[in-house]
C-alpha cells in the first residue's frame, strides 16, 4: 500500500469496489438470500472506505518518524473484519435440524475482505479473488444442483395390532428394494387403543432438487391396517 494515493486511484479502487460488491450480490440477490444486492454492496463499501481512509492517514509528511506506531491504523480494518463476524453470526439460523444462512454468513465475510482488498491497493489480488469467488457461487451451485448428497428422513407409521398392518420385514423390505436404508427403529405398543407405532430413521442419496419421498409410501398409507404414515424429511 502506498503512503501517498490520489484521487484516480481512490475512484479506481471505489469502481472495483462496486463491481465486486455488485456481482457477489447479484448472486445473493437472484436466488432470493437475504443479504442481497444493496446489503453486499454496503458491506464491500465500507470495508473499502475503512481501507482507504487508512492509506490516506498513512501520509508522513510533516509527521515524525514513528507515527505509524502511534496512528495504530490496522485497527479500524481489524474492527471491520470483527464487526462482519457479528453480523454473519446473526445471518445463520437453525430450524428444525437444518442450518441456514452459512453461505449468506460466508459471503458478507467474503466481500468484506474483498473491500479491504481494493480499498488498500491490493487490486490484482482483490480481482483475482472476486474470479474465484464468482466460480464458487455460480459454478459450483450448478454442481452441487447435480450432485447426490446423503439426505435423511423420520418416516413414522401409525398400524393396528390386529395382524393386518405390515411387519417390520416388509417395510424394510421395501426400503431396501428402492435403495433407502433404515438407520434406526423405534416400537412403540399402545394396548389401551391396539396400536403399534413404528418410528424409523431413513437415509438414501439424492440430489438436492429431488425431494420426492420413496415411491412406496402411498400403497403403504392405503395398506390395509395402516391408521397414519408421517414423512419428515
Amino acid at each position: 500500500m502506498s503512503p501517498t494515493i490520489g484521487w484516480p486511484e481512490v475512484a479506481l479502487r471505489l469502481v472495483l469496489t462496486v463491481l465486486a460488491g455488485g456481482l457477489i450480490g447479484l448472486n445473493r440477490g437472484e436466488h432470493g438470500h437475504p443479504a442481497g444486492l444493496r446489503t453486499t454492496l454496503l458491506v464491500c463499501l465500507a470495508a473499502s472506505i475503512t481501507m482507504l481512509e487508512v492509506n490516506l492517514l498513512l501520509d508522513t509528511s510533516g509527521k515524525a518518524a514513528n507515527s505509524y506506531i502511534q496512528l495504530d491504523l490496522m485497527r479500524l480494518p481489524l474492527g471491520i473484519l470483527t464487526g462482519m463476524g457479528f453480523i454473519g453470526a446473526g445471518a445463520i439460523v437453525r430450524k428444525e435440524g437444518l442450518v441456514l444462512g452459512l453461505t449468506t454468513a460466508a459471503a458478507l465475510w467474503f466481500v468484506t475482505v474483498l473491500g479491504l482488498c481494493f480499498g488498500g491497493g491490493q487490486l490484482a489480488l482483490g480481482l483475482a479473488s472476486l474470479a474465484l469467488g464468482l466460480v464458487v457461487l455460480w459454478g459450483l451451485k450448478w454442481v452441487e444442483k447435480r450432485w447426490k448428497q446423503d439426505r435423511h428422513a423420520t418416516l413414522t407409521l401409525t398400524v393396528a395390532d390386529t395382524g393386518e398392518g405390515p411387519t417390520e420385514d416388509e417395510i424394510s423390505a421395501r426400503f431396501k428394494a428402492t435403495g433407502y436404508k433404515t438407520d434406526t427403529w423405534a416400537i412403540t405398543y399402545d394396548e389401551r387403543r391396539h396400536e403399534r407405532q413404528f418410528s424409523i430413521e431413513v437415509h438414501w442419496r439424492a440430489s438436492p432438487d429431488d425431494p420426492q419421498p420413496p415411491p412406496f409410501l402411498h400403497s403403504l398409507a392405503r395398506q390395509p391396517g395402516v391408521l397414519n404414515l408421517e414423512w419428515k424429511p
